[in-house]
Parts: structure tokens; sequence; C-alpha cells
């Protein structure tokens, strides 16, 4: 039977482990919303099915769905992925799902942050977002996992990253801005993070690569790779558009130390420009209550937004000639793990991409 304690993981003894670290399963939720999603979310439910296919070679993998979706998600999954039918608003599970916690008995507890839509009234992507409140609670019961109520803070699992040794990276841009958290001060933020996610250090990068849509999720800018080591995107290219940007970011790593008191190591990967909707893109999105997709809208494309999973590395694929270089420099970077690209045109379209319609559940 789970439970609500009524305390803070940091003072019980409980850490998130870093992706890196041996996972239980994945969760996903099934896209549909038409007003988020081109043509019905057809497109898009055929390359949430390949990412749920790639990761099911790796390890569990849960993927939830409304009760009008569950034929239609059940037949385009693989028959090892279990579908469960849930209630949510949209498909952006890392950000509206629990993180998860675990002590050194290897006790895991879910952690449930208040969710906004990624800015509330203020400049949140839609409205209403309350089944998606309620994503996290659900989650962590199924799990059969104890629960942490931290739904006084809001916090979206793809604006932080965390070695499990006591380090987070997040972003000012996207932590500070005024849809999260206006009544907090920095350091009121930081005590938040460290108690419900049991962290000593907090590094604090300037700024992300999608302002408009996350407020700068550091999910498409950099991530652990293992204990005192992180994967940054980088360009030389003084005249791209992110060039700014990235050379912030390295900065600030290059000049930091963990909450090991260890030098970073810093590994690098291509980075891609900000590209445009189609006429024939914006068109298939219906108007409803999500932000409307405009022919000429800018999106953000990051190979960054992969996903670890046990053995392996599920990363997006463009249809580009960096595509290839991507897999050979995660390659190097993660030699022991075996880098699966999948095509991911569509979900970035919606907004996000791999790592963002996911989240790990640690080992028990």
């Amino acid at each position: 039977m789970s439970k609500t304690i009524q305390s803070t993981p940091k003072k019980d003894g409980y850490r998130m482990p870093a992706e890196f670290d041996t996972q239980e399963r994945i969760w996903m939720l099934w896209p549909e919303r038409p007003d988020n999603w081109r043509l019905g979310a057809k497109p898009a439910q055929k390359t949430f099915a390949d990412v749920a296919t790639a990761i099911s070679r790796f390890e569990p993998i849960t993927v939830c769905c409304s009760r009008e979706q569950f034929a239609n998600a059940r037949a385009l999954l693989p028959e090892d992925v279990r579908v469960v039918e849930m209630s949510y608003d949209d498909a952006w599970v890392r950000d509206c799902g629990p993180a998860f916690v675990r002590n050194e008995e290897g006790e895991v507890r879910g952690v449930h942050f208040g969710f906004n839509a990624w800015g509330g009234h203020y400049d949140g992507l839609y409205f209403p977002w309350d089944k998606d409140q309620k994503v996290s609670q659900k989650i962590i019961e199924i799990e059969n996992c104890d629960r942490y109520d931290a739904t006084h803070f809001i916090l979206e699992g793809g604006s932080f990253n965390v070695d499990g040794e006591g380090t987070i990276i997040t972003t000012e841009q996207c932590l500070l801005s005024s849809g999260r958290n206006p009544d907090m001060t920095k350091e009121e933020i930081e005590e938040n993070l460290k108690e419900y996610l049991g962290l000593e250090k907090v590094i604090w990068l300037p700024r992300g690569i999608d302002p408009e849509e996350t407020n700068g999720h550091v999910d498409d800018v950099c991530c652990f790779a293992r204990p005192g080591e992180v994967v940054i995107a980088w360009t030389d290219d003084k005249t791209h558009p992110y060039y700014e940007i990235y050379k912030e970011a390295r900065k600030v790593l290059e000049n930091t130390t963990d909450a090991k008191g260890r030098k970073l190591k810093i590994h690098t990967v291509p980075c891609l420009r900000p590209q445009q909707f189609t006429k024939e893109e914006a068109d298939g999105v219906d108007k409803g209550d999500a932000i409307p997709r405009m022919e000429g809208d800018e999106y953000a494309p990051s190979y960054m937004n992969f996903l670890i999973v046990n053995g392996g590395i599920i990363c997006p694929q463009f249809g580009l000639d960096s595509d290839k270089k991507i897999i050979k420099a995660l390659s190097k970077i993660f030699p022991e793990r075996e880098i699966v690209g999948v095509y991911t045109h569509e979900i970035i379209l919606g907004g996000g991409n791999i790592h963002c319609i996911t989240q790990q559940v640690p080992k028990k």
C-alpha cells in the first residue's frame, strides 16, 4: 500500500539516482491531443511506438493511454510493452511524471512535484493541466512506492539532471522564470531541490535553447554521463544561433566542481540549428487549448535529448547528415552502451524529444 511520507527525501536518507544508474523500467504517455500533435496525432503515435520498441530491447516499459486509445496503442506497441489506461492532458511524462529517489538499502520512493504546463497562467502552453497534475501520484501508486508530496514546488523533470552523488545541473532561465515559483527566492528554490532530490550542490547554467516553450530546459543542453563527467552540445561556429548559449554553459561547467569536489570532465556532441514549421505541418495541428502552431514558427531540435537505458542510449535522429555524427560521438562517450537511433521529427514538432516523453524508475 502506497502512503504519503510527511518528511523529505534528504531528511530520510533518500537521493535521486542518476539516469545512467540501473533502471527498473521506463514510463511513457501516449500522444493524442490534436491541438498539439498534427493529423490527429497519428504520425506522433507511430514515432512513440518506435521509441517504445527501441526501449523494450533493453528493459521493461509501460505506456499509458486513454480509454479511447487503448485498442489503438495496444495494436501499435509490441506485446512485451505494458499498456495501462490513465487520464492526462498531454504526453510529456518527463515533466508531469514523478521523480524517484532511493536510499542505501535500495528502497525506492516517488516524489510528486507540482506541474503547471510550463508556466501556468503566466506563459503556460495549454490549459487546463489538472489531469497532468495527478500523473505523478498515479504512477507512484502503480509502482507501489511511498510518496513525498512536493506539489507546492513547480518542477519539471526536463529542467534538471543529477549525477546520483549529490549534484544537479539546471538553468536559471527555467527555474527562476516567473511562471514557475515566483514567490520563492533562488536560495529557496535551491533548498527545495536539495531536500526533495537529496542534493548538496546545484550547478546553475544561465539558459537553454528553448525559451518559448520550456523556458530553457537543461535536457536540450547537457547531462551527466557518469560521476564527474558531463556531455554538452557544442559548436565552434560563432554565427550559430545557440553559440553563445552553449559557450556560457561550458564556461560554468569548466569553472565549477561537483558535490564531491571533482572538476568536471566535459564531452561535446554536435548541435543543430533551429528549424521552422512548414505550412503543411502547421495546418495539420488543430486549433484548441494549446498554443497554436504557425507556419514559420521555430523549433529547437537537439541531439542532447536522448534517453539513457540499461546498456543503451535511445538517440534522436532527424534525417540529417549529422545523424551519423551523433551516433559516433555518443559511442565514444558511452563505449559500454549500444547507441540506437530513432527518427523523431514528429516528437520535436510537438515540442520535445525522446527524453521529454520518457521517465525512468531506478532499480528497486
